[in-house]
């Protein structure tokens, strides 16, 4: 592993009360979880201290998903465990995408605790702005982004409050937003068609049944082609505008 290598998997590495303050659950609850193995042991780094990464948020968040549409711990410790071993942390995004896609959408008012508490990091005014301005939050008491109440919309908080991090401006990220509505819309319309046709001729009670089951199987199906798509696009661009990306002797 190179030095630079190194340093990116320090900087993401979490203490147990790091990780806790990240995914808004307590240090009890994190060992709880690690104890009834739905999440794996942390890797040792010096002085015995574990040190948790990114699969270890991932899997937290998907534990918490899959909680909110009322599972019980036993039917998530079967949910986990029939998921492979090696899944990336943007394959467990995936799959809390899927479970997230089951829910009717939640808007509950909150809090400026409770907002923060539910994001799992404190949020200043500027952080709690750029959330109203991607439609996650808005403020009950006019523009008071410092205090009050505020409505969230409890599917997208922990999407918009990653996006805090991301080094883009905020009017790429609303531009970006605008092209996935659109595109997304045009999908689902143009899917919602073709199987219309296909239950045309078939009673109600068989219509939903195809409905229930089908939806997560189409965003499952959405996200992964999604997925690898945009890989493909970054890959193409990131090779085509560094060449030494692109070059074997580099990467080894």
């Amino acid at each position: 592993m190179t030095t630079d290598a190194r340093s990116d998997a320090d900087e993401q590495a979490l203490t147990i009360d790091e990780l806790a303050a990240r995914t808004g659950v307590t240090v009890r609850t994190v060992r709880f979880y690690g104890s009834k193995g739905l999440l794996p042991p942390p890797e040792i780094g010096p002085r015995r201290v574990g040190r948790y990464g990114p699969g270890h948020v991932a899997r937290l968040a998907l534990i918490e998903e899959l909680q909110q549409q009322g599972m019980t711990l036993a039917a998530i410790e079967r949910y986990l465990r029939q998921l492979p071993p090696d899944l990336t942390p943007h394959d467990l995004a995936i799959h809390r995408a899927v479970v997230a896609s089951w829910a009717p959408d939640a808007v509950d008012t909150v809090s400026r605790r409770e907002l923060e508490r539910r994001a799992g990091r404190p949020l200043s005014g500027a952080d709690v702005e750029r959330l109203a301005a991607m439609n996650v939050v808005m403020a009950t008491d006019g523009d008071d982004t410092d205090g009050g109440t505020f409505r969230v919309d409890s599917g997208l908080l922990r999407l918009g409050v990653q996006l805090l991090d991301v080094p883009l401006s905020q009017e790429v990220i609303l531009a970006a937003r605008k092209v996935l509505i659109e595109h997304s819309r045009a999908a689902a319309h143009e899917l919602s068609q073709l199987f219309r046709g296909e239950v045309a001729e078939r009673d109600a009670q068989d219509v939903k049944s195809l409905s229930a089951h089908m939806h997560p199987l189409v965003v499952q199906a959405l996200l992964t082609t999604f997925q690898r798509s945009l890989r493909e696009e970054l890959s193409e661009w990131v090779s085509g505008s560094d060449p030494d990306l692109s070059d074997p002797d580099v990467s080894r």
